[in-house]
């Protein structure tokens, strides 16, 4: 039987710190490898966010690389977001993992 979710299609996780200029991509990957990435986010407690349009995006994005300044509109509203989470979680959300799953 296969245990792989048929909905998962692509993943993309984001880093962002504090001094430097733009969240960066630093993991990307298309079924078995996106479920290991969300499988590894959710392991750490980092925060997984589905939206397939955005995950469509960030896909063309290379690895290590900040992501355009076309997304940084879309990504800092997640980003806000998420640190409103934070104020209510004592364990500081570092990463996202972006989900694009088929509908």
């Amino acid at each position: 039987m296969n245990k792989t979710n048929p909905r998962i299609q692509n993943a993309v996780a984001l880093a962002y710190h504090e001094g430097i200029s733009a969240p960066k991509v630093v993991a990307k990957g298309k079924g078995v490898i996106a479920e290991q990435i969300i499988a590894k986010a959710k392991e750490h407690g980092v925060y997984v966010h589905e939206s397939k349009e955005l995950v469509s995006l960030l896909m063309q994005v290379d690895l290590d690389d900040s992501i355009p300044p076309l997304l940084y509109v879309a990504v800092a509203e997640l980003l806000a977001w998420l640190y409103r989470l934070e104020a209510d979680n004592p364990n500081p959300i570092k990463k996202t993992v972006e989900t694009g799953k088929g509908l």
